[in-house]
């Protein structure tokens, strides 16, 4: 079958409308490209069509409005039928477009459901998949749906319990020996076989290590969006998951939707939500599914956890912490800091700055690059308060900042500011809790 031929549309030659022409100084003919215009006597403008190429440019530079194009009857009938075909296409694309939206919102309708993945480590559950409950639950209650716990591991039957004392109504279940020690390989294809049977609609992780390395390889194998490090999570009227997170280097926050493809996924760095109420008698429904996976086809082995016992403080569960910035001058000056926090029975932390000078260590930093923090009391001493570093520490009950600018952003976010000089004010402070404790119990 021979495709119809296809038609080129007709340029058409540019004429004069007699009694409209105004002599405005042949405008048209300095527009012509081709020198197809002459000027008679009166200043009116003579087309020489057989040189016009109908490029429009003396009809659209008069401002009298003389000039039209015009076309043979056998180039208006050309123009017809390119409109006819032109409107023809028009309806399919519509047709087609309209199709399209419809297969989106069959296959959107199909899934349902918020999930948190319960990270575990031989039956040690990571607290922050606790604090993803707490948000999964109003995500869930925001939809219509229910909040569900995935639970992978082995004689882990006791967290669907756990998730369901932290708001989880039903917990899905991969209890075998295959899944003892965290592997990607067979983690990934137990989601997915998960995902791909009940098709939850929005999946939360936890950012740590495991979390960060599991959740990116099952977006990429279920072809859907991936938002890590959120810092806020919420639902838009069309059932999309809002997540929002620091970007450009925590120069702006960016919402950042997935709006096409299912299910929806975002992790959550520990201690960025707020930890539930854990209910001691709630109960649930535990869907016990089994996935057949041969152990010599996994090429990753196992063979023993070492935990390092040098590890360095944890400032992340602290509930006090003193942290430091480029204001502390040197090194030897965050001693003044850990006799502060030897005082209160918390810890010492840093600004990005201050690690990156070296005065600190890492494992220390708090902010976007560094750990989310949420103490009882946080003191922020040389801090100007970048916005890398608020989102890691603006969600602590109590925020104590000393800077010697008043402008310092830091105080926006600040439940008290104290203006001066933090080697003065901060000795001082350490002295007046020492004399508060020396004076006995109830004093502080």
């Amino acid at each position: 079958m021979t495709e119809p031929k296809k038609l080129k549309k007709p340029r058409g030659k540019a004429r004069l409308i007699p009694g409209k022409c105004i002599a405005c100084g042949a405008r048209c003919q300095s527009a012509c490209p081709v020198d197809c215009i002459e000027m008679n006597e009166a200043g009116e403008p003579i087309v020489l069509s057989d040189k016009c190429i109908g490029c429009l440019k003396c009809v659209k530079v008069c401002p009298a409005e003389a000039m039209e194009m015009f076309f043979t009857p056998e180039e208006l009938q050309i123009l017809q039928e390119l409109a006819k075909q032109q409107e023809a296409s028009g309806v399919a694309a519509a047709e087609e477009e309209d199709a399209e939206e419809a297969a989106l919102a069959t296959m959107l309708a199909a899934y349902r459901g918020v999930w948190v993945f319960v990270e575990q480590t031989e039956g040690e559950p990571a607290k922050v998949s606790w604090e993803l409950m707490g948000v999964g639950a109003q995500l869930a209650k925001s939809l219509g749906v229910e909040l569900c716990a995935m639970v992978i591991g082995e004689n882990v039957e006791h967290l669907c319990h756990e998730a369901f004392a932290y708001g989880a109504t039903k917990a899905y279940l991969l209890d075998q020996k295959v899944f003892h020690f965290y592997r990607t390989e067979p983690y990934l294809d137990a989601c997915c076989y998960l995902i791909a049977k009940y098709k939850p609609e929005i999946i939360l992780m936890g950012a740590t290590g495991m979390g960060r390395d599991l959740a990116g390889a099952v977006a990429t194998r279920v072809k859907t969006g991936l938002t890590a490090d959120c810092t806020g999570l919420d639902v838009d009227d069309k059932r999309n998951l809002r997540q929002t997170r620091p970007a450009f280097g925590g120069n702006i926050m960016a919402t950042i939707m997935c709006d096409k493809f299912r299910p929806q996924m975002a992790t959550v760095r520990p201690h960025v939500m707020q930890m539930p109420e854990k209910t001691g008698d709630a109960t649930g429904e535990i869907i016990q599914e089994r996935f057949e996976i041969d152990e010599a086809s996994i090429l990753t082995k196992v063979l023993e956890i070492i935990k390092d016992k040098k590890a360095g403080v944890d400032i992340a569960g602290a509930e006090f912490i003193v942290s430091g910035g480029r204001g502390m001058m040197a090194p030897e000056n965050f001693t003044m800091l850990q006799e502060l926090a030897d005082e209160l029975g918390g810890v010492v932390g840093a600004s990005r700055s201050a690690v990156d000078a070296g005065w600190m260590p890492h494992d220390r930093q708090v902010g976007q690059t560094g750990k989310t923090v949420r103490p009882k009391i946080y003191i922020a001493c040389g801090i100007s308060g970048a916005i890398q570093h608020l989102v890691g520490m603006q969600d602590s009950d109590v925020v104590i900042a000393i800077n010697r600018d008043k402008e310092a952003p830091i105080f926006q976010v600040a439940t008290y500011g104290i203006v001066g000089d933090l080697f003065q004010i901060v000795p001082a402070l350490t002295q007046c809790i020492r004399e508060l404790k020396n004076q006995g119990p109830g004093t502080i």
